[in-house]
């Protein structure tokens, strides 16, 4: 019962990012915004949804982690009825910010009471491998729903949506979880999570909107944060935990795992929609049927961890993501590419959502049950960092080329060798602890 409420939270988030990505046009011309502002309806979710993820994963600890899930559900219910009553663009972008918030507070909180109800081992790693292929389904659901609810109904009904899920959620909570609980009350180290906060939401605002002036703010707070956690007598993020191999290298992993695959999918929508002239609908379904036979992925990364270990899994996942992106390097303006574009995201998919569960475990591993929402703040920051980021840098370095599939070509390339690269040194960094 405590995995299926915290499944269905985690799938339910998941949904709610992809959703209105596919009724972005939609959305905006319904509160009257400008085309070149319909960006910011993700990027005003994708702000706190990163930003805060760390801060929460801590309070999580500190707090009460069925408190703060709790919490979440509310704020989430309240995001989304404001969403589906906008009637201008500043209502609407405060009802996705909201929304980005409750993903902060659910993620890290119900993945640290995953971790801390199913103890490491074979259990934790089925665990997270059923969690990791909902979170990959969610996705994959959410632009197949939101398409399909945008055509029959109003864009407003993907925030409706979550209101009956997000009470449901809320409702059997109580009955089913039980509240943690801290042996010692620790104070909240309030100088680490203004400065770390800031830093990111600074560092991901210079990459969303390409500012010099940002990123060196974002740059000088994350150094405050981090002369702060070596002085602070409680830190928010010890870095003895920070300098751990397993949370070290399990979160390079998953930023480049999320990175590289949201912003490939990202550039093989543009290839599918303005090169080919292919519809979204038909878009929707070359990449929604590989992503949910993906989601078995989810259930047998779990049982390959237990037998042949993580640093196996992971580093073969992310093998397998980077050689099924390959191919799509040399696809040409032809509608026969569908033929090699298709098998290989079903390849690529299974990759992903390997690499995904098996990063989960490794950046959790190893820690007492008292920083497991640090553990889980720290993962869900990653992700949410990596979704915000990999489109833009990407999708800037397509951008050098005068041709589009060119441009699609190079980032592709790219993609490619920082997948692949990537795993090697995540197979490097690992090895001490394979070994231990």
């Amino acid at each position: 019962m405590v995995l299926s409420v915290l499944l269905l939270a985690g799938f339910m988030v998941s949904v709610d990012f992809s959703i209105l990505n596919v009724a972005l046009p939609e959305t905006g011309a319904g509160v009257g915004m400008a085309a070149d502002q319909y960006p910011w309806i993700t990027a005003a979710y994708m702000l706190p949804s990163a930003g805060f993820a760390l801060l929460f994963g801590r309070l999580a600890d500190l707090f009460g982690r069925r408190r703060l899930f709790m919490v979440s559900m509310v704020v989430l219910t309240g995001a989304s009825v404001l969403g589906g009553l906008a009637a201008g663009a500043e209502m609407l972008l405060t009802a996705r910010a909201l929304q980005g918030l409750a993903t902060a507070m659910a993620l890290p909180a119900s993945m640290s009471l995953l971790t801390t109800t199913f103890t490491e081992g074979v259990l934790r790693e089925r665990a997270l491998g059923i969690n990791g292929a909902l979170l990959s389904g969610g996705f994959t659901v959410g632009a197949l729903v939101g398409g399909t609810l945008v055509n029959f109904l109003s864009w407003r009904a993907a925030f409706w949506i979550n209101v009956p899920v997000a009470v449901l959620v809320f409702c059997c909570t109580p009955f089913v979880i039980s509240e943690s609980r801290l042996r010692q009350r620790i104070p909240l180290d309030l100088p680490g999570a203004v400065a770390v906060t800031a830093g990111l939401l600074a560092v991901i605002y210079a990459v969303l909107e390409k500012s010099v002036l940002a990123a060196a703010v974002g740059v000088l707070f994350l150094a405050a944060f981090w002369i702060v956690e070596l002085r602070a007598p409680a830190p928010l993020a010890p870095l003895r935990i920070l300098r751990r191999p397993t949370v070290k290298w399990g979160n390079y992993a998953g930023l480049v795992v999320f990175a590289m695959e949201t912003a490939m999918i990202f550039l093989m929508t543009l290839y599918l929609q303005r090169t080919l002239a292919l519809s979204p609908l038909i878009t929707g379904l070359i990449f929604g049927i590989p992503g949910l036979a993906a989601v078995a992925s989810g259930v047998i990364a779990g049982r390959l961890i237990g037998r042949f270990g993580v640093r196996r899994v992971l580093t073969t996942g992310m093998l397998l993501q980077g050689l099924a992106t390959l191919p799509l390097v040399f696809v040409r303006a032809d509608r026969s590419a569908i033929a090699v574009l298709v098998p290989a995201l079903f390849v690529g998919f299974f990759g992903h959502v390997a690499s995904i569960v098996a990063y989960t475990v490794t950046g959790t591993s190893g820690l007492p049950n008292g920083e497991q929402g640090l553990a889980t703040g720290l993962t869900s920051m990653t992700q949410q960092v990596a979704i915000s980021v990999g489109i833009p840098v990407l999708g800037a370095v397509a951008a050098t080329r005068e041709v589009e599939l060119s441009g699609i070509h190079l980032a592709l390339g790219l993609n490619v060798a920082i997948t692949i690269l990537s795993a090697g040194l995540v197979w490097v960094g690992l090895r001490r602890r394979a070994q231990l």
